[in-house]
């Protein structure tokens, strides 16, 4: 469970602790040992990060307080601890990929958006965990263990994106970045009950990031709330919060429901989907019913993609320490091996038809409203997943609702939208037109608005 002992950052927003800040209530000395003392204390149940970087974490924080004291402070973020998937290179801290394969590299330079950060004054805590080489929706790893749920240590925080999720539901960090190839960022926001963001694809560079799946990842940011999500996409330049406030329409809001999606989810999915429209309804949005693109191949074209993909990438590694790889992802390269040419370009030409197609959804709505993923957090160790009538792979069922968003590239954000009997949270997901960030994260924030 969550520890309510963690003091100074669990259930506190960016700008609540960056407001400390600037009051001179705290310094950023203080939040960081706080948030290493989190980390530190919750590692043995969480194992939310692989890499805890200590030494760097102060110096950046007591660089912050010299700014505050010359009155130079940076905006928002500056003094903010955060955590970053392990997947984002870090100049002089090790970058493991959550795997063995990697588990010696120090890269020479920091990725572009870990820059971003710096230059905003953001303090880095550590790596966060996830599913080796974020081939995976459950967070599960043999070698840097399995990241937990941490509202029940038997269930499952989500992937790949498991440790930024944790991290920041635990309160450990109110910020973390992760990746989204099917849904990455977004599933472990869900499970957990924070909040997560896929921008428009492109929006947030992948310099320096270890990839995936060249034509589907996106980088991805998890926070407490939308608005969490909100300030640190602007300084990442997703979005200007100015755009965010001014971005929903003067007129009611047109809501696109995929007729079926939370019909064939858990009860307590329903539940949270239906309170999630309740609040639209109640703020003026009207509801239309909205037919995606075909999606009988979907999977198929996404899986293909990212098998070609990972196994051209992981080549090298391969031949210099293919055993050092997990199970899971040496199956996935075994069938990427029997992939024809003609089969990862028929799929290429499919993305491109289903982008043309998603368009024509937002002819009659501005956003679309969904579940985020069908079921709460599974049990650790689950294999297969029942959703209504069918029982499929676990992985399968998590992303069900969220990975035809990548092959779209469409901006997507999950937000907390309630619970089951035992306290395992739901989330729904808010989808828009390629390039509409800025209503898709205030739609988000209207969603909170109400308590």
């Amino acid at each position: 469970m969550i520890d309510g002992r963690i003091s100074g950052l669990i259930g506190r927003s960016i700008r609540e602790l960056a407001a400390d800040l600037s009051a001179g209530n705290v310094s950023a000395a203080t939040l960081m040992e706080q948030a290493l003392a989190a980390a530190q204390r919750t590692q043995p149940t969480l194992r939310s990060f692989i890499t805890i970087a200590a030494d760097e974490a102060r110096a950046q924080a007591l660089r912050s307080d010299e700014r505050r004291r010359a009155q130079r402070a940076l905006g928002l973020l500056d003094g903010i601890p955060y955590g970053a998937k392990d997947l984002f290179e870090t100049r002089g801290i090790r970058t493991t990929a959550g795997s063995k394969v990697l588990q010696d590299s120090v890269p020479e330079r920091s990725a572009a958006v870990i820059c971003q950060l710096d230059a905003a004054g953001a303090a880095l805590v550590g790596k966060t965990n996830l599913h080796e080489f974020a081939y995976g929706a459950t967070g599960e790893n043999e070698w840097a263990g399995t990241v937990v749920n941490p509202h029940d240590n038997s269930r499952l925080a989500g992937g790949s994106s498991s440790g930024s999720a944790a991290a920041v539901a635990a309160g450990i960090v109110p910020f973390a970045l992760g990746t989204d190839t099917g849904g990455s960022s977004r599933v472990p926001a869900a499970l957990c009950g924070i909040a997560g963001f896929k921008p428009s694809i492109g929006r947030i560079s992948l310099e320096g990031v270890i990839p995936f799946c060249w034509s589907l990842d996106h980088a991805g940011v998890l926070g407490r709330t939308a608005d969490d999500l909100a300030i640190v996409a602007e300084c990442l330049g997703v979005v200007s919060a100015d755009k965010v406030a001014s971005s929903l329409p003067a007129r009611p809001l047109r809501v696109g429901i995929v007729p079926g999606w939370a019909e064939s989810s858990d009860a307590p999915v329903r539940r949270g989907f239906d309170s999630a429209r309740g609040i639209l309804e109640r703020s003026g949005a009207t509801f239309t019913e909205v037919q995606l693109p075909d999606q009988s191949e979907a999977r198929t074209v996404s899986l293909t993609l990212q098998l070609a993909e990972a196994l051209t990438y992981h080549g090298p590694n391969l031949r210099r320490a293919a055993g050092s790889f997990g199970a899971d992802i040496r199956s996935g390269f075994v069938l990427g091996q029997f992939l024809s040419a003609e089969s990862y370009i028929q799929c290429k030409r499919l993305v491109t038809r289903y982008r043309r197609a998603f368009e024509t959804c937002f002819e009659a709505a501005d956003v679309l409203l969904t579940p985020a993923c069908p079921i709460v957090a599974p049990v650790v160790g689950s294999t297969t997943a029942q959703v209504a009538e069918d029982t499929m792979p676990v992985g399968n069922a998590l992303t069900l609702f969220t990975s035809f968003f990548n092959l779209v590239g469409a901006p997507a954000v999950v937000v907390r939208s309630g619970a089951d009997d035992r306290g395992l949270p739901v989330g729904v997901q808010i989808i828009g037109r390629v390039r509409d960030d800025a209503l898709v994260l205030a739609t988000a924030q209207l969603l909170e608005s109400e308590p």
